[in-house]
Formats: structure tokens, C-alpha cells, sequence
């Protein structure tokens, strides 16, 4: 009997080794699913309704709005507890190991972000507010996202419909395009007024436009004045005739002097001198005495009708010479710099296609209308053949003095935010640059170029269309490298705290 004890009792010890040594292993290889199960019922996380990205290991209310936290789903929290169980398990397979670990090393994830909302990220995988799978971001990509470089698929530049095209060198003017209004020249502008007074006998001019030429008769004026100072003339002629050959100097002079004293009171009178001959040759006084036209032009202003009684000094005809017109203009402010005196200047009218007059810039006036905001330009030109009428609205194109080799790109490919202007330039295909830039003037051809202070270098080649897409990826990258920044200088969240989406 005691023989069959020390037999069996052996064997006893040594079947509860090998169930114990057995039961061990498949406690420590036991399945993932099974420490989900096991770590949903003794690890339960709570979260907010409104913000999910609090997480607590205990019930309670939120701390951002308050509200009372829910449980999370069990597969979501026994997910995150057989994460961190898997890794408190010893390896079993160092060699299974070795390769993932490699593979991490080849390239590093910076971050987690929503698939839909680029600015959401994450230290961990999981789902977004959404409830979408968040995307890994590696290191290799982020790096290109700062200073706002971005790098994207030819592919999908090609669909972007993005044009390129180069800076270069140009002799830089602008072609500055206005609208003016045909005018008289004010200083070829002339007042008809008699210098005596009178009554007008007969009247030559009788309505306003009419055409009138130098030397015409344009009045007859009756005026005793005018009747006794012609007398007096006449008396003076008879006078110097007769101590013409007096041997007494004295008296000699004293008739010189009362005959030309006389006739210039005819001329200051504005009496033609062809009417003092007629007078000198037949002797015989006039009742009345014409006045003549002193200009070629057009009556603009008639205040007188025949039979009148007019004053000396009135105003009585204004005639404007027509064989040179000015055209008055009008440019913005920021057109100033390109106008100057004598710039030549081209002009056409829709009355006249096709026909081009030239004249130059007289006066640039030297103040800024308020109302309009612009400058007040005054263009000269010659009109020989009175096909230019005062009144007539003209289309004018003034050529600015060339800047030579000035540095240019097209006005398209330049971003205005307000504060600086943007350029993207392309250092490779595919990647992407954006630069500020110092703009001065526009102009080039159709106007249609602006000229680069610094910036820019000649030959590089900047976007020249879909760029609006282009700065709001590169903002994007942007902002989010500064949240990055922002996150790695902030202390390490500890184990029960609620986590905020940064």
C-alpha cells in the first residue's frame, strides 16, 4: 500500500505542473477580442454628448458646458483598454516585432486629423467629431507646410487648371484711357465792345454760330461823338495844310501835333483805318462808321439787335476762334504719375470713326476734384478744318513715359489681402511658394502687368490662376504647424483628465 502512494503521488505533482504550465500560456496568448470583452466590463470611460473629445474614467459633468457624460460604447473603450493592456504584455515574438518597428521608424506620425475638417487633430488614431476615421499626418508631409509651401499631386494640379508664367524685364509704360469734352480755348476767346457810345444804324451779326472772318464788317454805329471828333479831323487836315510851309517851327509842329492827336482818337475808337483814308480823300463826314471783326470764328454770344443804344464798354459780341480747341479731361489719381506737359496725346470721336487727331497735354491742373476724386487734364489740339465742335465728348489715350527695364508679372498672379500682396512662385513641379511682394505701378500691355519693386527675381516663375486655392491650402499648413507648435510646448496630459481637441 505504501508502495502505491509513492507511485501515484508523482504523477499527481507532475499533471499539476503540466495543466499549470499549460493554463499560463493560454492566459498570456489570449485573444485580442477577449481583452476587449474583459476590459469593456471593468474599464468603462465616460465622454460629453456635445463635446467628444472629453473623456473621463469616471461619471460626472462636463467640463466645458456642463452637461452630464455619457458612457462610451464598449467596443470603443475595450478598443482603447486592449491597447494599453497589449502593450503592458510582454513581447512574445521579439522577430514579429522587429519589422513593424522598422517600418514606424521609416516615416513618423506627427499627429491624427479629420478626414473632413483638416484644422481637428489628434495625438491618437480614432474617429473624429464626426465619427469618421482620422487620417495620419507624417512628418515628411508637415515639414513642407511650413512657411505656407505646400507640395500637391501633379495630377490634381493639372485638374486645379493652374497657369504659370515667367517674370521678366520690359520697357514698362501705361496707355492711360479717358473720356473729355470738346471746349473753346479760352485764350482765343474775343469780347466785341465799342469804345464810344451810340446807336447801332445796322447790324452785320445777327445770330449766335454764325461764321464770321477777320476784317468783316460786323456794325454800323451813329454817334455824335463820332460825327463832331471827324470834323475835327477834317479842320486839322486844313489846318496842316496851310502852315505846312510856315517858316516859324512853332507853329509848324503845333499842326502836326493837332492832326495826329486827332487820328488817334479815330483809331483808339477802334475806327478802321480805311475809313480815316475815305475820309482824308472825299473831305465829307459820315453819320455812321463801321467796325470790323478783329478774329476769324463764330459768334458765341450776342447782346445786341439792330436799332439798340449801347454804352461804351458793354459787351456786345463774343467770337471764338475755332481753328484750335482744348479738350478737357479727366483722370484718377493713381493715373497722376503717368501724365505730364507735352505728352502726346491721341483722340478719337464716335462722330468720326476711324480718324485719329493727335495734340499734346497743355496743363495738368494741380489739385483733386472732391466729388469725382480725380485730376482735371487740359489737351490741345489743332482743328483746321472745324471737324472738332465745342460740345463733342471724345475718347482720349495718353502714352505714359516708358520705365525702362523694369521688372513685371501679370496683375492676375498677384494676391491683395489689404495688408501685403501675395505671389506663389513654383520651385518644383508640384511644389509651391508663397511670397510677399512690393508692387508699384500697373500698366504694360492692355494694362494688364504691374511692376515688381522686390520680391521677385527675374525668371522665376510664379501662378497666374488658381492661387486663391493654392493660399487657402497654404494657410491651412500654416495654421496648422502654429497649433503643433503651440501643442508641443504645452505639459503632458495626465492619465483621468479630460482631453480637448486643440
Amino acid at each position: 500500500m505504501k508502495r502505491m502512494v509513492f507511485i501515484i503521488l508523482p504523477l499527481i505533482l507532475i499533471a499539476g505542473l503540466v495543466f499549470w504550465k499549460f493554463s499560463g500560456r493560454q492566459v498570456s496568448g489570449r485573444s485580442a477580442d477577449q481583452v476587449q470583452a474583459n476590459a469593456g466590463e471593468q474599464h468603462q470611460l465616460w465622454t460629453c454628448g456635445m463635446h467628444p473629445e472629453v473623456l473621463q474614467s469616471e461619471p460626472g459633468n462636463c467640463p466645458i458646458c456642463g452637461m452630464k457624460l455619457v458612457p462610451v460604447r464598449a467596443e470603443l473603450g475595450g478598443a482603447m483598454f486592449a491597447q494599453q493592456s497589449a502593450a503592458d504584455d510582454p513581447p512574445q515574438n521579439t522577430q514579429d516585432q522587429q519589422q513593424p518597428a522598422e517600418n514606424k521608424k521609416e516615416r513618423k506620425i506627427l499627429y491624427w486629423r479629420a478626414p473632413m475638417d483638416p484644422t481637428e487633430i489628434y495625438d491618437h488614431p480614432g474617429k473624429s467629431r464626426m465619427g469618421m476615421d482620422l487620417i495620419p499626418v507624417y512628418e515628411d508631409e508637415a515639414a513642407l507646410g511650413k512657411g505656407g509651401t505646400i507640395v500637391i499631386d501633379p495630377v490634381i494640379v493639372q485638374d486645379m487648371g493652374v497657369r504659370t508664367t515667367q517674370v521678366k524685364r520690359m520697357d514698362f509704360y501705361r496707355l492711360v484711357r479717358t473720356v473729355g469734352k470738346i471746349e473753346y480755348a479760352e485764350d482765343r476767346l474775343y469780347a466785341i465792345s465799342p469804345k464810344i457810345s451810340g446807336w447801332i444804324d445796322r447790324l452785320y451779326l445777327t445770330y449766335t454760330g454764325q461764321m464770321v472772318r477777320k476784317g468783316e464788317r460786323i456794325l454800323e454805329i451813329y454817334s455824335p461823338e463820332l460825327v463832331t471828333t471827324q470834323q475835327e479831323y477834317l479842320l486839322a487836315l486844313n489846318t496842316h495844310a496851310m502852315l505846312t510851309g510856315s517858316e516859324i517851327p512853332s507853329v509848324r509842329e503845333g499842326a502836326e501835333s493837332l492832326l495826329e492827336s486827332t487820328r488817334n482818337r479815330l483809331l483808339y475808337w477802334d475806327i478802321p483805318p480805311s475809313e480815316i483814308e475815305r475820309l482824308e480823300k472825299t473831305r465829307q463826314v459820315k453819320r455812321t462808321v463801321s467796325l470790323l471783326s478783329p478774329v476769324n470764328g463764330m459768334v458765341v454770344e450776342l447782346n445786341v439787335h439792330q436799332g439798340d443804344y449801347v454804352k461804351e464798354g458793354k459787351k456786345i459780341f463774343q467770337i471764338a476762334d475755332l481753328s484750335h480747341v482744348w479738350v478737357h479731361a479727366s483722370i484718377y489719381d493713381y493715373e497722376v504719375p503717368w501724365i505730364y506737359e507735352g505728352q502726346p496725346a491721341e483722340m478719337e470721336l464716335s462722330y468720326l470713326p476711324g480718324k485719329t487727331f493727335h495734340g499734346r497735354v497743355s496743363y495738368v491742373y494741380p489739385f483733386l476734384r472732391e466729388k469725382a476724386r480725380d485730376v482735371h487734364v487740359r489737351l490741345e489740339f489743332d482743328n483746321p478744318n472745324l471737324e472738332l465742335k465745342p460740345g463733342m465728348f471724345v475718347n482720349v489715350q495718353l502714352h505714359g513715359k516708358p520705365i525702362p527695364n523694369a521688372l513685371v508679372i501679370p496683375l492676375e498672379a498677384v494676391i491683395r489681402t489689404g495688408e501685403r500682396n501675395i505671389v506663389f512662385v513654383v520651385r518644383e513641379p508640384g511644389k509651391f511658394e508663397p511670397r510677399e511682394v512690393r508692387l508699384g505701378e500697373e500698366g504694360g500691355p492692355g494694362n494688364n502687368f504691374v511692376r515688381v519693386i522686390s520680391g521677385l527675381l527675374e525668371g522665376e516663375t510664379v501662378v497666374t490662376s488658381a492661387q486663391f486655392l493654392l493660399d487657402s491650402e497654404s494657410r491651412l499648413q500654416e495654421a496648422i504647424q502654429k497649433m503643433l507648435e503651440e501643442r508641443r510646448g504645452k505639459p503632458e496630459q495626465k492619465p483621468g483628465e479630460p482631453q480637448h481637441v486643440h
